[in-house]
């Protein structure tokens, strides 16, 4: 499936990069993103050095898969500041500080953009201090893309930071896309694994490497999927037409953002509610808290994740006041936040 690697490496790290233009990146058809992390997770099990570095770091919170994936290949884990409880927003000087003093060369897994569960992003000045903070410590950015289109409804937009690190130059940077999320294609399993490499040479004993690893686990990946994919990004107007669709979806998530945050602040709902609006991607890192979460699933049917997390592509017109409601009560009822 040549023409599905090549157009997803276009969607990921543009149509003009010069990184494809010469041979430099080694990418592989996966069973969605969950398969590409797994098995970018387990080149890095089988090949990095045993040594301190052999480790790989996720933010504060984590997507809730990431650690199990990479504890059942039994790699080492940490942790790296991200999310502020306090002001509900990114803790880049937490962040910076912490890359400053990590081991050299240690792997820290990044999401590119719609970040799960916080929503969190960086700017782009932000990212380029990331990036610039990594690149002086040598250390391996893994970077999840879930949501391409989806953070801010523009495919470009949500590829920056990936883009951006590939240009600094590091000697390796991995990307785990998937089309679940922008295409729909949940059941289909329509993923890739990218590692950008510091020369053609070196991605193509990676990428001999990625063949043999995934040849004993799956054999190969579904080609119904990568059919439609490629069908989708190749054919100019299907392409044009899901641009479109993702415009569509992301700015009706973005309405919702606006119009929970709305009836929070109208009601006089107890605690601050601009981290709604300031969030992006399909969650929402509310800021209830575990007895606030039971309450609100008890009296209401309304269903968090245990630590606050809802999916605002869940409301409506003809939900998202009951929601904001029932917000309102559980703060009355319950501890405030």
């Amino acid at each position: 499936m040549s023409d599905y690697l090549a157009a997803s490496q276009r969607l990921v790290f543009g149509s003009h990069s010069r990184e494809i233009e010469s041979k430099q990146i080694a990418s592989l058809q996966t069973l969605s993103g969950t398969g590409a992390l797994h098995l970018g997770f387990l080149f890095l099990q089988r090949f990095l050095p045993d040594q301190p570095s052999k480790r790989v770091f996720v933010s504060t919170p984590p997507y809730a898969n990431h650690l199990p994936i990479l504890r059942h290949l039994s790699l080492p884990t940490g942790f790296y500041p991200y999310y502020d409880a306090q002001s509900k927003s990114l803790d880049v000087e937490g962040l910076l500080s912490w890359i400053n003093t990590a081991t050299e060369g240690c792997v820290i897994l990044l999401q590119a953009g719609g970040h799960n569960p916080t929503g969190i992003d960086p700017s782009p000045v932000q990212w380029k201090k990331i990036a610039e903070a990594m690149k002086t410590r040598h250390q391996i950015p893994f970077f999840d893309s879930a949501y391409q289109g989806f953070a801010t409804g523009d495919l470009d937009n949500d590829a920056y930071a990936i883009r951006l690190f590939v240009q600094q130059g590091f000697d390796v940077v991995m990307v785990a896309q998937s089309y679940a999320k922008n295409m729909g294609l949940y059941g289909e399993r329509a993923g890739c694994l990218h590692v950008v490499a510091s020369d053609s040479n070196h991605a193509e004993r990676i990428s001999s490497q990625l063949r043999s690893l995934q040849r004993v686990e799956i054999s190969t990946p579904p080609a119904y999927s990568a059919r439609l994919v490629t069908l989708i990004l190749q054919e100019h107007t299907l392409f044009v037409q899901w641009q479109k669709d993702l415009q569509t979806m992301s700015s009706r998530i973005h309405k919702m953002r606006h119009r929970l945050r709305y009836l929070l602040e109208d009601k006089a709902t107890p605690a601050r509610w601009s981290h709604i609006t300031e969030q992006k991607g399909m969650f929402c890192f509310s800021g209830l808290q575990p007895d606030q979460v039971k309450l609100l699933r008890e009296r209401f049917h309304i269903y968090t994740t245990p630590d606050g997390r809802f999916s605002i592509a869940g409301l409506n017109e003809g939900n998202v006041a009951y929601v904001a409601d029932a917000i309102k009560s559980v703060l009355l009822l319950g501890s405030k936040l």
